[in-house]
């Protein structure tokens, strides 16, 4: 009697996979990359609420391109929009009323594209302020941090060319408003302008150049730098706040397979979701009730979308300076603001290697800092935004008048004190409520949490009891660095010669002093001082 054995064959996916492997190596790339271990705090969920809303804005920006017209050859409108039948306008208009109202779900999708492309902008700004606090853009991240912000920054200029497109008056005006500011610009504004609109404002061709960098350009780079940007998130691994167990040398949390995939996923449909009932609740740049755009009006009111806000706010508030010299006029007033906003943006993006320099650390680093922890970086940060939101009030001086019924001077004059005044009261203020947290927590690491109940000592005085801190509290709470400010040592060698110090040495010096100086950080409690309040010489 004799038996033969069939070989049985795989699983139809399982041949694909060991094909797929055979040729890309698949299974050793997902051994190493799947079970990778990513830490849980509520703060890392702002940059995959970025990562989110940028899909949205590709999804539905490929519907939307489906229907558009990029043209600005003229047209009369014809179809179900009774107040504008009969008016001409361009292509790229009537194309976007097409969609509005008699594509299934264009209008629905309009305002998911542009709601989402604002949520992306906001979310890009909340997650660079939440690494630039904690530090997380220190080595090896800096040339991460260089992605972000060209991220943040290609993501403001995408908007204003997507909002730009449909050709409306409100966005019209907009361009006019850019077209103004390359005008300003001494020698070759004027060529600029031509170049860029074909010819004398608003010539035949922006919105087709527009559409081209807004759908194939900026989007092309920004998926290149948001690839590049999580490859070395993984490759460096990401960072962690400050608890037991975690150093710099490892990472605790969760897997990517199964735990991290499962979450991120839902969170996926999450943000969709709401997204998408914002914009089907909150109508956003109707263009049919504010029509097609003429160059000889102005809408009433109008403001950009509110990350350009504060460019706007610069030009606004700015004295209408104008030199005039050998047949020439440079406009001050707007070549002025024209050249503090890149100016503003490039301190940004080089901050984390002026840090590295002034500091002198050349160490990697995967925890973070608590922000209270490095006052001065803080107290820069604070600053910065206040004096963003001071701009954001002056790009909207207009409706701040009208809503509130007050003098636009008025605000006008108060935007230019509060832009030098304003960013100096934020740096100070948070600087001293910083090193207030500092105590507070150095007294709680010495003293223990107040627990809020009172006991009469057997001589009559009355103390709070204090409950001691756990172990993971206390080195929470003790775990920061504290740098000490370098010194420019003796001013001779030990020959007695005067030692040669450079401006930059002098410069980095004090700059290292007013970050990491006496009055900038306070002292963390030492051993010595907690066994002594712990071995029974303080109230408990």
């Amino acid at each position: 009697m004799s038996t033969t054995t069939e070989n049985k064959k795989a699983p139809a996916g399982e041949r694909v996979a060991d094909w797929a492997d055979g040729r890309l190596g698949i299974y050793s790339l997902a051994k190493a990359n799947m079970r990778k271990i990513f830490p849980d705090h509520w703060s890392f969920m702002l940059g995959e609420i970025c990562l989110y809303s940028f899909i949205i804005i590709i999804l539905t920006g490929v519907y939307l391109t489906l229907f558009f017209h990029p043209s600005m050859n003229e047209v009369e409108y014809a179809g179900p929009y009774v107040p504008l039948q009969g008016q001409l306008m361009s292509e790229a208009f009537n194309s976007t009323m097409h969609i509005s109202f008699e594509v299934r779900g264009g209008l629905l999708i309009r305002q998911i594209h542009h709601w989402a492309a604002l949520i992306f902008v906001a979310a890009m700004l909340v997650h660079m302020m939440r690494v630039f606090f904690t530090g997380a853009f220190r080595k090896p991240r800096e040339v991460n941090w260089l992605f972000g912000f060209l991220l943040l920054v290609l993501g403001m200029f995408t908007g204003f060319t997507g909002y730009s497109l449909p050709d409306d008056l409100l966005s019209g005006t907009g361009v006019r408003f850019m077209q103004g500011a390359v005008l300003s610009v001494p020698v070759v504004g004027t060529y600029l302008s031509m170049f860029l609109f074909g010819g004398e404002f608003p010539g035949g061709d922006f919105v087709a150049r527009f559409y081209s960098v807004h759908i194939l350009l900026l989007p092309g780079i920004m998926m290149g730098l948001l690839v590049a940007h999580l490859i070395l998130v993984f490759y460096h691994k990401h960072t962690q706040f400050a608890g037991p167990g975690k150093t710099n040398k490892n990472v605790v949390g969760m897997p990517l397979l199964p735990v991290y995939m499962a979450k991120a996923g839902g969170f996926f449909f999450l943000v969709f979701g709401v997204i998408a009932v914002v914009s089907a609740i909150a109508s956003i740049n109707p263009i049919w009730a504010i029509g097609p755009y003429r160059p000889d009006q102005v809408s009433t009111g109008a403001q950009p979308d509110w990350y350009m806000g504060f460019s706007e706010g610069l030009i606004r508030v700015m004295p209408g300076w104008e030199v005039n010299a050998w047949g020439h006029t440079l406009v001050l007033g707007v070549f002025v603001p024209l050249m503090i906003f890149p100016l503003v943006l490039a301190a940004i993006a080089v901050y984390p290697f002026i840090e590295s320099w002034v500091t002198g650390d050349k160490r990697e680093h995967h925890i973070l800092d608590r922000p209270r922890n490095a006052p001065t970086r803080t107290a820069f940060g604070v600053a910065w935004l206040t004096w963003y939101f001071v701009l954001l009030v002056g790009g909207g001086n207009d409706l701040w008048a009208t809503h509130f019924h007050l003098s636009i001077n008025s605000i006008t004059w108060f935007v230019r004190i509060a832009f030098f005044v304003g960013p100096i009261i934020a740096f100070v203020v948070t600087k001293r409520i910083c090193l207030g947290l500092q105590r507070r927590d150095k007294d709680k690491v010495l003293h223990g949490r107040e627990s809020g109940i009172i006991k009469r000592l057997p001589h009559g005085e009355f103390v709070e009891v204090h409950e001691p801190l756990s172990q993971e509290q206390l080195h929470t709470l003790t775990a920061h660095d504290q740098y000490k400010p370098l010194e420019l040592g003796p001013e001779v060698d030990e020959n007695g010669v005067a030692r040669k110090v450079s401006r930059s040495q002098k410069l980095r010096a004090k700059l290292s002093k007013g970050y990491y100086g006496g009055d900038n950080q306070i002292p963390k409690p030492t051993a010595d001082e907690y066994k002594e309040i712990t071995s029974g010489h303080g109230h408990h």
